[in-house]
């Protein structure tokens, strides 16, 4: 599958490497704990703009800012000097912490780069050897790049899949972001306190990452006025500095109160305000993640691209919404062909029902939601972060495809034998019958594929035929919207540097068990 990673041994210095954005780099700390719980000396090396994120990660007891900004700026002009700088910043590192080894968690050839080094061959997650050829600790690390190059193929919660890539991932997750201290929450409250007979307050995160995921202001208007006049609740506007305009606009169209914090808050006030909340309405975006390490209780709405299985709230008890839409989620890198509809299926009154029930209850209730597919946030009986439908939405072919794959995804990537277990539910027969072919093609292609290899040492020229069906068994896995994962798995195991003929076959046995396991729960004997 992939390389092993070196062992750890009690008590190291590991220096974890994250340089992605402000939801993603939040949510390693649970990695970071599970490493600091084993008794290692943890630091963080990340981007400069994201250092104040970072403070709020209790498992990294260090923080070694990189002046991102500044690399791509020096390199488009001056190159040896920026290369100066990452040489500077290595040796920084090098001289304070002086790393055992490094756990790389971003894909990134620059990051791969920086992390050979300061680990030299003492790089888990994502690495390269002496040569600069990729190199991959486990599957997982695969896997993780995989899905987050084609996000909306993978079953595992984001959070989880960092943890598996660190090394760790046994039992369940524990998201836990160091809370604000008491002067922050202090003048937090105070800030809350500014609307006189308020019923408390719940968050309105405004923006997020693309327009094309991202509930209208207009929506936000519509249910921040009946959160104020039909429960006396205060809208607080939530945002960055570059969504000014967003507020606007939803001033603009509310006729009742509001708290307008849109580009008022640093990320520390901005943790110190979600703490003093009894709810957060939000897209998805990095405040979902903060909130959710702060454990604070959300609505969140998954639009466009978006969806709850990888990029959810960690934190059990959450409310997840989508559009209930066929065309739901999109793919990434395609033209929306009815002019974003998505935006407005899911009505403010259907949030707002959900938003009542838990003020009163506490909990988000099994009933229809209107315009929506409900999924509450809960943990599997394996630790991992899962979803579970409140709208009766479990039994569709996408919901039980994805349980399927999170079972058997979790078992290959793990490197364990396969077990046979009953189906999980009944497999809708539109599921089945997308499937069974393509599963019976790709165990033909693997059989014939595992006999070429077998002869490629005594026929050299057996190599044109092997590579056309190693080519035939990813074209036919990246055609289909079920196997496409198992088609981008395969196709970066084979950027890794050449194995011998012993490898390559266990690599080939393994994924047709993968197929065959697959099968086995389609359409069991």
């Amino acid at each position: 599958m992939a390389r092993r990673g070196f062992l750890l041994w009690k008590g190291m210095r590991l220096l974890v490497l994250n340089f992605t954005r402000l939801g993603d780099l939040l949510q390693t700390q649970p990695a970071l704990a599970e490493l600091a719980g084993q008794g290692h000396a943890v630091a963080l090396a990340c981007l400069e703009n994201f250092a104040g994120a970072a403070t709020l990660l209790p498992g990294a007891s260090r923080v070694f800012p990189l002046p991102g900004a500044k690399l791509l700026a020096g390199l488009a002009g001056n190159w040896p000097g920026a290369l100066a700088l990452v040489t500077a910043f290595a040796d920084q590192v090098t001289r304070e912490f002086a790393p055992e080894a490094v756990i790389n968690l971003t894909p990134a050839v620059a990051a791969r780069l920086l992390a050979r080094r300061l680990g030299g061959d003492t790089v888990r997650g994502f690495g390269l050897d002496a040569l600069g050829f990729r190199l991959e600790s486990t599957p997982w690390a695969v896997f993780l790049e995989a899905s987050s190059a084609n996000r909306g193929l993978s079953p595992f919660n984001i959070v989880d899949l960092f943890r598996k890539a660190a090394g760790g991932g046994r039992g369940r997750g524990q998201f836990a972001l160091r809370r604000p201290d008491a002067g922050a929450l202090e003048v937090a409250a105070a800030r809350l306190g500014q609307v006189p007979s308020a019923h408390g307050y719940v968050g309105l995160q405004l923006g997020a990452s693309a327009a094309a995921r991202q509930w209208p202001a207009s929506a936000f208007a519509r249910l921040g006025d009946q959160l104020w006049q039909r429960l006396g609740v205060v809208p607080v506007l939530l945002g960055g500095p570059g969504e000014t305009g967003l507020a606007d606009a939803y001033r603009q169209q509310a006729t009742g109160p509001c708290l307008d914090l849109v580009g008022r808050t640093d990320l520390t006030e901005l943790a110190a305000v979600l703490v003093g909340l009894r709810l957060l309405v939000t897209n998805d975006t990095g405040t979902l993640h903060l909130a959710a390490g702060l454990d604070v209780p959300s609505v969140a709405l998954f639009l466009a691209t978006a969806q709850p299985c990888d990029t959810g709230p960690y934190r059990p008890g959450c409310l997840c919404l989508e559009p209930d839409m066929p065309c739901h989620p999109c793919a990434f890198g395609t033209t929306c062909p009815r002019e974003h509809a998505c935006l407005l299926a899911i009505g403010p009154e259907t949030v707002f029902a959900a938003v009542a029930d838990f003020l009163k209850t506490g909990t988000f209730p099994a009933r229809n939601y209107p315009g929506a597919r409900a999924w509450l946030s809960d943990f599997d009986t394996a630790g991992f972060m899962d979803v579970r439908s409140l709208s009766g939405h479990d039994a569709e072919p996408r919901a039980v495809w994805l349980r399927l794959a999170r079972q058997i995804l979790r078992q290959f990537l793990d490197d364990i034998p396969f077990e046979t277990t009953a189906p999980t539910g009944d497999v809708p027969e539109s599921l089945r019958s997308a499937l069974v072919t393509c599963l019976d093609q790709s165990a033909t292609l693997l059989e014939l594929l595992a006999g070429q290899a077998a002869l490629l040492a005594r026929t050299p020229t057996m190599k044109s035929r092997f590579l056309g069906t190693w080519e035939r068994v990813r074209r036919l896995w990246l055609a289909s919207p079920y196997l496409a994962v198992l088609g981008h798995l395969w196709q970066r195991q084979a950027q890794n540097p050449g194995s011998d003929l012993p490898a390559l076959l266990s690599r080939i046995d393994r994924y047709a068990s993968c197929i065959a396991a697959f099968r086995r729960q389609i359409s069991p004997a």
